[in-house]
């Protein structure tokens, strides 16, 4: 208790009276120490030495580290969100404000899907250069890539100049989307990481409702594509953010706020037991990825996240608007409404899904989640071969399956990726499967098309559906809980 009182005169001393009361306030957690003594308690919690002379509290946390990294997922989103309603206004006579509005359809499709590409290029430089940089240096060159990416996209004079923002402003979203969820994953107390990892898909749907609300508010704005793609370069702050590998004790008593000193230097000692032997050894071969632990946690991050395209989600919301107009919405109005209400029903989804994903575990959500997918997927076939004038059987197959790909395969596919890689690898092994990804989405968006011409749209979703079985049988045989396990217990496990 005198140490409290001691402590309480130090901060008055230092700060003043009313700076004192003010943070006190603001910051009710806090508390004040004159010194650090390895084994103080008081009132039952052990306090943490902080080296402006006061303490964390066991639940204080610092939140802005999670927070951040997250960011890279809502300037994903915020790019699908708004590029559907920049592509309108760019190729409008009226709204485009340029004398190359009159793109070809090769031309719209290097606009909308520019960044996909530039993604599959991020995703493989990641592979090379991920864990020389760190993860913290690579959040940083993936802001650095956004940036430059949205400007020059916003202030494109021409359409070559914009393709070349599109395609670095990908780059932005392949590194970002690989070193994010490492960030997360590396420096998140087991008990909630998959809450924190999830925060990613959450971030990345807010990104897209964004997208959608701007894109409503400025498609009938003369040069409104501009401003839907300037907003790109509002939100930065990956550089305020530690290195997962430095520091290490002082990083986790700001990261996870843990109450016991011995208890961090316990799990600081098992981490660095994990990372002892890679100074005696050569730096991981290319084949070495595909063999022993590795290769069974290749098989479930590729895996999971192939199967996350190709049940065919960037054809079903290709549909949406196609759908609801069958069920009596039309207009451009009417569509981006009904963008901006699916946006929502993805975001509430996805919060249930971050909200319980640590207290149900990976599986119950997956298994859960792709059966309601599956039986979606079998309703849209059903209704656009049997049931085309029973049009709201393609409505709540549309929501279902939303609803349920946003429980299941949207955030925990990014979650599992983060946590099966063995450590020593973990950096190659996500940039493959990040790069399956987008490789995936890409192959699904441009092959159905083609696919729907030669079979039809009802045979193509039966399609889907029978590969969304086959996913069901994967999740089931193959992929493991990791509810609650620290990624070293993972990895031991595998």
């Amino acid at each position: 208790m005198a140490a409290v009182v001691r402590g309480v005169l130090r901060g008055i001393k230092e700060k003043g009276l009313t700076n004192f009361l003010r943070e006190l306030l603001a910051q009710k957690t806090a508390r004040y120490l004159v010194e650090h003594r390895q084994n103080y308690s008081g009132e039952g919690e052990e306090l943490i030495y902080h080296s402006k002379g006061h303490a964390l509290n066991p639940g204080q946390r610092d939140w802005t580290r999670f927070f951040f990294p997250a960011l890279g997922g809502l300037l994903y989103g915020y790019d699908i969100g708004a590029t559907s309603g920049a592509a309108i206004s760019l190729k409008s006579s009226t709204f485009s404000g340029t004398t190359w509005y009159n793109l070809s359809s090769v031309q719209t499709g290097l606009v909308v899907s520019g960044s996909l590409y530039g993604a599959l290029i991020g995703s493989a430089l990641a592979y090379t250069i991920a864990d020389f940089l760190g993860r913290r240096k690579e959040l940083i060159l993936a802001s650095i890539s956004y940036l430059i990416g949205a400007l020059l996209t916003a202030a494109a004079p021409n359409f070559a100049i914009m393709v070349v923002g599109r395609f670095l402003y990908g780059i932005g979203i392949g590194m970002a989307m690989h070193a994010a969820p490492m960030y997360i994953a590396e420096t998140a107390p087991s008990q909630i990481r998959g809450m924190l990892i999830s925060l990613k898909e959450f971030f990345i749907v807010l990104g897209m409702l964004l997208g959608y609300i701007a894109g409503n508010l400025y498609v009938e704005v003369v040069s409104g594509w501009r401003y839907m793609w300037l907003m790109l370069c509002a939100i930065q702050g990956k550089g305020n953010l530690p290195e997962t590998k430095e520091n290490a004790t002082r990083c986790l008593c700001r990261l996870r706020g843990q109450a016991s000193p011995d208890l961090v230097s316990e799990q600081v000692n098992l981490i660095l037991e994990e990372l002892s032997y890679i100074d005696q050894e050569k730096q991981a071969g290319f084949g070495e990825i595909f063999q022993g632990k590795c290769l069974k946690a290749m098989i479930i991050g590729c895996g999971l996240v192939f199967f996350q395209q190709v049940t065919g989600q960037p054809s079903v919301l290709y549909y949406a608007a196609t759908i609801f107009q069958s069920a009596g919405f039309s207009g451009a109005s009417d569509a981006t409404r009904v963008s901006i209400l699916l946006g929502l029903l993805k975001l509430i989804m996805t919060g249930v899904a971050v909200l319980v994903v640590d207290r149900l575990g990976r599986r119950p959500l997956l298994l859960g989640g792709v059966s309601g997918i599956t039986v979606s997927l079998f309703l849209l076939s059903s209704y656009y071969t049997l049931l085309k004038d029973v049009s709201y059987v393609a409505v709540i197959a549309l929501l279902l399956y939303v609803g349920c790909y946003q429980l299941s395969f949207g955030p925990i596919g990014w979650l599992m990726i983060s946590e099966v890689f063995p450590l020593r690898l973990r950096g190659r092994g996500l940039s493959i499967a990040v790069l399956v990804n987008f490789a995936s989405n890409a192959l699904v968006t441009f092959a159905f098309s083609p696919l729907e011409d030669l079979i039809g749209t009802g045979l193509l979703f039966c399609g889907f559906g029978v590969i969304a079985v086959a996913s069901l049988v994967f999740i089931f045989w193959i992929v493991p809980e990791t509810k609650g396990l620290t990624l070293e217990e993972i990895e031991a496990s595998l």
